[in-house]
């Protein structure tokens, strides 16, 4: 039978079996809810260390139908390598992998820290993290234009871009919301078709740690060799979802989105793309729109609000504004 690391007696013998702890060792083991397609449990030991084990899931939890390749363990376990080799003390530390359990260990980001989602739904947008937010992914961006061909090889596999981005997020949407069709379509095909730096695939601030008034980032597993505005479009729509949500904060909303895309542009000028202001606001529209009406809709949104949500960006994506600061602007007026 497969390991299931969230049964507690699986886990223990598993790790006792494979020498990862001591015959007598009795680590206390939690189950961490909050992700789609992972099971991850926190492992603290005696000594006060801990680790987060993480173990691929084929079918991801949400309600509409959505698969993906196990072994996007291995690609996330060599992101989580890379990034912390590069940067150090952006990421948690490297433990183990175990390919055959499709299942990835990393140190545990210590206590307090909170995450920075569930943050800033909460009312604690500060700018300050928006701002270093948008160095670390431009850091990300300029480390992989550093080191070119290492890249391009060791994040050659684009099978998760496939199955957790392209298929669920643009290819679905477009089939439930005819008028985006042929903007997402276009944009898909775009996609698959650039492979020009490393893109981390899914930058989110629920995917951000806040500690000790720094950003620890996690969750790899859709690091491949491709298009990195689409991390610029991804971040972004979650900043301009929240400026719809959190309607009191709406106007602070509009101005961290547009200070994430100045911040970012600043600390990367080295790229010498200069189409990537327009693929950035293009990746922003359909994100936005795959966030209210793809697979896997904003939980924190009910379905009025995501409807609304589509109402507001689907006029924008029959017109594109032609940069992250028209857009801003433009998308905040519609609501």
């Amino acid at each position: 039978m497969p390991l299931n690391i969230e049964a507690p007696d699986e886990l223990l013998h598993y790790l006792r079996s494979t020498g990862r702890v001591g015959p007598a060792d009795a680590p206390r083991m939690t189950a961490l809810h909050g992700g789609v397609s992972n099971r991850t449990v926190l492992v603290e030991h005696e000594d006060g260390s801990a680790w987060v084990l993480k173990q691929a899931l084929p079918r991801l939890r949400v309600e509409v139908e959505w698969f993906s390749d196990l072994a996007r363990t291995q690609r996330e376990a060599a992101g989580l390598r890379w990034l912390s080799r590069m940067m150090p003390g952006a990421v948690p530390d490297y433990v183990f992998e175990d390919p055959a359990e499709h299942l990835l260990a990393m140190s545990a980001v210590p206590q307090p820290h909170v995450n920075w989602k569930e943050h800033l739904l909460a009312g604690g947008l500060e700018q300050g993290h928006v701002a270093e937010f948008a160095r670390l992914l431009a850091r990300i961006h300029r480390l992989g234009n550093d080191h070119i061909e290492e890249v391009a090889t060791t994040f050659a596999n684009r099978n998760s871009l496939e199955s957790l981005r392209l298929e669920p997020y643009y290819l679905y949407t477009a089939s439930v919301v005819a008028p985006a069709a042929p903007f997402l379509k276009a944009l898909t095909a775009e996609t698959r078709a650039l492979r020009i730096g490393l893109t981390h695939g899914d930058y989110s601030p629920k995917n951000v740690l806040l500690h000790r008034d720094r950003l620890i980032l996690l969750d790899h597993e859709v690091m491949h060799f491709g298009d990195p505005s689409l991390d610029v479009g991804f971040a972004l729509s979650h900043l301009l979802s929240k400026a719809h949500f959190v309607a009191a904060q709406r106007g602070e909303f509009a101005a961290a989105a547009l200070l994430f895309w100045r911040e970012y542009r600043r600390d990367n000028q080295t790229s010498a793309d200069e189409r990537l202001e327009t693929r950035a606001a293009r990746h922003t529209l359909a994100c936005v729109l795959a966030r209210a009406a793809g697979r896997s809709p904003l939980e924190y949104m009910n379905l009025d609000q995501r409807r609304h949500q589509v109402d507001a960006v689907l006029p924008l994506i029959l017109d594109p504004p032609a940069t992250p600061e028209e857009l801003v602007p433009r998308f905040c007026e519609r609501l």
